[in-house]
């Protein structure tokens, strides 16, 4: 009987999960990843071949002339004893040194123009191929054990659908075991929330095309799901441009992989390897010119509070005219660099701590120049405990470069909207409508949305905590006081009633009644 993608997805966790012994969660998914992406890879190069009347072996006597088509098409060239078809073929005489020498020539035969998006891809799977054992029997074992699972997924002709799906689920997985180093993964439901309301607002503009930045983007999920939005809201996929922003290196590798194997071309992904608050974009080469990228939508689900450098950002054209996040604060840093970044009539979505609604100092000064400028449009309270990395409350806020609906601002309490699933609160699709509506209608709903004017704001000195402007608290119920004397009155009777009876009963006995 074949298994549902999503039994698969699960079999193959359970089994990663056995396999992975000692190593640690977060490092452990880069290796599984790492050879899912390979195969990804390998069998998309056989696909191509078969549609091209060629087989399996043409690869064997492959000429220059057809290498040179396979780069052209693919941007890659596996060679035959590489594949992973073969991989699962020499069943036991497979060894580490198979897997490490293919992944060294993988990166030789890159075509030039493709560099960007596969070069390295595969240097933390290479890299860390001696943790899998104490010796190379042990090594070689584990490399068998990880292929002969991993050719349990299918190649099919939309291998997105069963590859992508069982990816991102053992994203979700790893995230999950890895706890506080799940910084990597961003909760679809939040992604998706942030992407309607992004999307909707950039579409609207009747753009045939746009460009979509994350300058923290992880493993790319949110790039993909603000990717997703876009298409549904009428934007043709393939002209949708992806600029992201990685520091970790491992991560970085994974968010290349992530929008690859979606379907992204790679003349669609511009991902760097950078520290964004330190050398902003885009860097790719040390004899490019810096020139600032604009793009039509910012997603951002940053960390929270981190510690940066400020020495030296003082005339940093990000931050100029707003003033610095404190040295230990880093979040206010990370909004304004995205708000630089986009067009004029651009819109951004960032994830934040709701201590930046209400915090002092720099931060309140920042905040105070925010809206003056009339740049934040909505902010949104969300549920705490939706993340895997920190349990504190969290907030949407939504910008744009250049505001003219109106001045107000809407804040919305979401804090009641979850379905609590073990530990770990997530949205429901009802709580992300209700929301989403909210945002759209742009009106008061009683003890849930308020659209607050500038005198209001001021008037709360600046001051954006949203208890402030959303009263979550139930009425007390009406007492009807005529009802609840007559409701005493009774009870009273009913005293009486039974004190005559004692009294009745003492006498009856010989016994001087107490009343």
């Amino acid at each position: 009987m074949e298994l549902t993608k999503q039994e698969l997805a699960s079999k193959i966790w359970e089994t990663a999960n056995k396999l992975r012994s000692k190593i640690k969660a977060n490092e452990y998914k880069d290796y599984i990843l790492g050879f899912m992406f390979y195969k990804f890879l390998s069998d998309s190069e056989e696909q191509f071949l078969t549609k091209n009347d060629a087989t399996k072996e043409d690869i064997r006597t492959a000429d220059e002339d057809a290498v040179k088509m396979i780069q052209d098409e693919l941007g890659y060239y596996i060679e035959y004893n590489d594949l992973f078809s073969t991989w699962v073929d020499k069943g036991i005489n497979l060894g580490t040194s198979d897997v490490s020498e293919a992944l060294i020539r993988f990166n030789a035969q890159i075509k030039p123009e493709y560099k960007k998006v596969y070069e390295n891809i595969f240097s933390t799977l290479s890299g860390g191929l001696s943790k899998f054992g104490e010796n190379m029997g042990t090594r070689d074992k584990a490399v068998r054990d990880m292929v002969a699972m991993t050719g349990e997924i299918p190649a099919t002709a939309d291998e997105y659908d069963v590859m992508g799906y069982i990816y991102e689920f053992l994203i979700y997985k790893f995230a999950t075991a890895a706890k506080d180093d799940g910084a990597f993964y961003t909760p679809h439901e939040v992604s998706r929330l942030i992407s309607k309301i992004v999307a909707k607002s950039v579409t609207e503009t009747g753009k045939d095309s746009v460009q979509v930045y994350d300058p923290t983007c992880g493993s790319a999920g949110l790039l993909l799901t603000i990717g997703d939005a876009m298409a549904e809201a009428g934007i043709d996929r393939d002209a949708i441009m992806y600029f992201g922003q990685e520091k970790i290196t491992e991560t970085y590798n994974l968010s290349r992989m992530n929008l690859v194997m979606k379907g992204c071309k790679p003349a669609q992904i511009a991902i760097r390897n950078g520290d964004t608050l330190e050398d902003d974009w885009p860097y790719f080469d040390d004899n490019t010119p810096y020139q600032p990228v604009f793009v039509d939508a910012v997603v951002s689900n940053p960390p929270y509070s981190q510690n940066w450098e400020t020495e030296g950002k003082e005339n940093d054209i990000r931050f100029r005219g707003y003033g610095l996040a404190p040295k230990g604060k880093a979040d206010y840093a990370f909004l304004l660099h995205c708000l630089y970044h986009l067009k004029p009539d651009g819109m951004m979505g960032i994830v934040l701590p709701n201590g930046v609604l209400f915090r002092g100092n720099s931060e309140e000064a920042i905040r105070k120049q925010l809206v003056n400028n009339n740049q934040i449009e909505t902010i949104i309270g969300l549920p705490a405990n939706l993340f895997f990395s920190t349990s504190i409350p969290t907030i949407i806020m939504i910008l744009r470069k250049n505001k003219t609906k109106d001045d107000k601002i809407l804040f919305i309490d979401a804090s009641k909207e979850y379905k609590s699933e073990k530990k770990q609160n997530v949205l429901t699709e009802e709580n992300i409508e209700k929301i989403y509506e909210a945002v759209v209608n742009r009106q008061d709903v009683e003890r849930f949305a308020h659209l607050a004017s500038m005198d209001e704001i001021k008037a709360n000195d600046y001051n954006l905590n949203i208890p402030r402007y959303v009263d979550t608290s139930e009425p007390e119920e009406e007492i009807d006081i005529t009802e609840k004397a007559r409701e005493i009155k009774a009870v009273d009777a009913e005293i009486r009633a039974s004190e005559d009876e004692l009294r009745k009963t003492f006498e009856l006995l010989g016994i001087e009644s107490p009343f």
